[in-house]
């Protein structure tokens, strides 16, 4: 049943190789208007058809081409939220690139990752390079490098797609400066509703495994200060979860539920 609709995504793919991206003084920062068109084909709730994107992969090397023709100098000169907008595209462009270049992804199966898993690609964060901006980089130096520590904003965490089942959905359309706000906002509300972000089993919290491994990004927004017996790391989760959450979560986080983790299920979140 899905073939109609595979073969319409491959062909909306192959359309975008003939539009170009102007980098010059006529382009904006946050037009991104093939890479919307792509997304608009390819992602389906919060899974993404990678076969399709294999498919009509020329589509997808062309917006890498878009990226990698910003110059560094277009780049600074751009206002922060468009900044941002920018390298958290780069960043999730680049990702279903990764997938993309070794799909099917078959890895061992003595492996501890799942075998589909985005973690079977050797190197995949740290030595995989891609060319935007006017520099090499790799998906680690986008969100260790220029996202986290240049913009401090702890919602960055609920907008880069690591292409697994447990991490925050791929946004079906860009992030653009002028929207920036309010699409971040949607994106943790979006992640905390669903049974990734958020769980409440037995009178306890759980939350994903995000908040665990970056809890300290949330701790200057969002932790208040009481109450002191609390590290501000739980007091940080219980406040985003206050305020993202969906009702039942953030009543829970406010009236002081143990705040546990969740299991992290890397398998590829793929469409089929």
């Amino acid at each position: 049943m899905r073939a109609p609709s595979r073969l319409a995504a491959v062909a909306a793919l192959l359309v975008l190789v003939s539009r170009s991206f102007d980098a010059g003084s006529t382009a904006t920062p946050t037009r991104f208007a093939s890479y919307a068109e792509l997304l608009a084909a390819v992602v389906h709730g919060a899974r993404v058809d990678y076969q399709a994107l294999a498919d009509g992969r020329a589509g997808l090397d062309d917006i890498a081409g878009e990226l990698a023709a910003v110059s560094s100098e277009a780049e600074q000169a751009m206002p922060p939220h468009d900044r941002m907008a920018f390298w958290i595209n780069a960043y999730n462009l680049f990702t279903l690139r990764a997938i993309v270049d070794h799909y099917p992804i078959r890895g061992s199966w003595f492996s501890l990752a799942p075998r589909n898993s985005i973690r079977q690609i050797d190197g995949v964060w740290t030595k995989l390079e891609w060319r935007a901006a006017g520099r090499s980089v790799t998906l680690d130096g986008i969100e260790h490098s220029i996202l986290r520590p240049e913009f401090g904003d702890a919602r960055v965490h609920m907008a880069i797609n690591c292409a697994s089942k447990s991490c925050p959905p791929l946004r079906g359309e860009p992030y653009v400066g002028a929207d920036l706000d309010h699409q971040l906002d949607d994106a943790a509300r979006g992640y905390l509703a669903s049974a990734e972000g958020t769980r409440l089993t037995n009178g306890r919290l759980y939350v994903s495994k995000i908040f665990e491994w970056y809890g300290t990004d949330f701790v200057k927004e969002y932790a208040a200060a009481q109450p002191e017996s609390e590290t501000a790391t739980d007091r940080a989760i219980r406040g985003f979860v206050e305020r993202y959450g969906p009702p039942e979560a953030a009543a829970a986080a406010k009236a002081g539920a143990a705040i546990r983790f969740l299991d992290y299920d890397w398998s590829l979140n793929d469409l089929q």
